[in-house]
């Protein structure tokens, strides 16, 4: 994990990755990759070096109009509401999952990333997370306390073939549902990420 700016050769990874994975579906431009408003590039490598997924993250905004999200709405009333009301304590975005196809560790390293928002709104000292999903991945995203907003409806975004709901996070009241192992996990690897040496567990007394 590292900015752009530090670390060119994540974000590179990162855009080679998330072009072809989303390039397969033909919804590339949806992604609106930009790499000067990219705050965080998180990227998983196999043991051999090989980019196996990635994910990035934007903000913190102090603006709702730097929000993908109201785009999507189409700069709807609610969602521009929903957006300023939580500036104050901090606002990042986090999109753009992609991870290979034929990775063996597929399952868990989805899961894995479905922990990004959080570890990105905690490293950039912000309360809330961001971010769009379509049905089939709402089950890994709320693992992580990402809370629907139902009384947004879903848009046909990027086209016909998805149901794309609005999400946040709040990292300060992680709903109940978040299981205590994916809460041991967010601190762990946060801690990781930060570059925090974890000491093993102890054993005995």
């Amino acid at each position: 994990m590292s900015s752009p700016e530090a670390r060119p050769d994540l974000w590179d990874a990162y855009l080679a990755g998330v072009v072809e994975v989303y390039g397969s579906y033909g919804v590339v431009p949806a992604l609106e990759l930009d790499r000067d408003l990219t705050s965080l590039v998180f990227v998983a490598f196999d043991r051999d070096g090989r980019a196996r997924g990635g994910i990035r993250s934007q903000g913190p905004y102090d603006h709702p109009s730097q929000a993908q999200a109201l785009a999507v709405w189409e700069n709807d009333a609610r969602v521009r509401r929903l957006v300023r009301e939580r500036l104050a304590d901090g606002l990042v975005e986090t999109k753009g999952l992609w991870v290979e196809r034929d990775f063996p560790g597929r399952r868990e390293l989805v899961h894995t990333f479905g922990r990004t928002p959080v570890h990105a709104s905690t490293i950039l000292g912000a309360r809330y997370g961001l971010g769009t999903t379509a049905a089939h991945t709402e089950a890994l995203w709320m693992s992580s306390g990402a809370v629907l907003r139902y009384d947004v409806p879903p848009v046909p975004y990027p086209d016909e073939r998805y149901r794309t709901h609005l999400m946040f996070w709040d990292r300060w009241h992680l709903p109940a549902s978040v299981t205590d192992a994916d809460r041991r996990a967010l601190d762990l690897e946060t801690a990781q990420l930060m570059g925090v040496e974890v000491p093993a567990p102890r054993s005995g007394r």
